[in-house]
């Protein structure tokens, strides 16, 4: 483990993903890793149950940005003490607006993201332990909104909170405070590579994880709908 991403999602994670992975830094974990493999999830209820196993998560990747990895950063910073910590960081407000399109409406509201996700849940249990494992480390419990996320300023107090506590937390030596508008310009020279001869790749992060949501759980549906078709109706006599 070489970089660790302490920053918030919606934060131009899948953009860091690639720009790692352009580096040399790669293969990057994110989120996108889990819902790639949903059995990945029971390893994050280890994790958050106080029983890590980062080795067996990490065993294929030189970095991490995103949620589940930054929900850890501290953790993963004491285990990986050669590694250094990127915080990616965004405007506050559209960074609230991003979260409460995204994230928050796979879990919360009425939104036509969320009843499909839920239905998936029912159909599927695989995707139903994603969902609990994503409650726990953002809306219940210890999880990162967990003190209150109806309002626009309860998310942006707690994404502003992390942000301090990471520069708190880690020596700035070994930290980089960086927001993917500036380009690639502070992350090469922290990372102490040359500045590639191609834009930093911009990934449209709202579009890729809507459309994998959504997608998903249509298949998923599609797939349980197909399989119910196929059972032979049992009628009892006198039906």
């Amino acid at each position: 483990m070489k970089i660790i991403g302490a920053g918030m999602p919606r934060t131009g994670t899948l953009t860091q993903k690639m720009a790692l992975e352009m580096l040399g830094f790669g293969p990057c974990y994110h989120m996108v890793d889990v819902l790639a493999d949903l059995d990945q999830a029971q390893l994050w209820e280890d994790a958050l149950d106080g029983r890590p196993q980062w080795p067996e998560i990490f065993a294929n990747f030189n970095s991490t940005v995103d949620w589940p990895g930054g929900y850890f950063y501290k953790e993963l910073a004491d285990f990986y003490p050669e590694a250094k910590v990127v915080l990616s960081v965004r405007d506050p407000e559209a960074w609230e607006r991003s979260v409460r399109q995204t994230v928050w409406s796979v879990r919360n509201g009425e939104s036509l993201i969320r009843l499909l996700s839920s239905a998936q849940g029912h159909v599927n249990p695989r995707w139903q332990g994603f969902l609990g494992m994503i409650d726990r480390l953002l809306w219940k419990d210890r999880g990162t909104f967990a003190a209150g996320h109806a309002e626009p300023e309860q998310l942006i107090e707690a994404m502003l909170r992390h942000n301090e506590d990471v520069q708190r937390s880690i020596p700035a030596e070994r930290l980089l405070v960086w927001n993917v508008a500036e380009g690639w310009g502070p992350l090469c020279e922290f990372l102490e590579q040359p500045i590639p001869d191609v834009p930093l790749p911009h990934i449209n992060d709202r579009k890729e994880f809507l459309n994998r949501i959504i997608d998903t759980s249509l298949a998923a549906l599609q797939e349980w709908r197909e399989q119910e078709s196929s059972v032979e109706p049992q009628f009892a006599v006198g039906d």
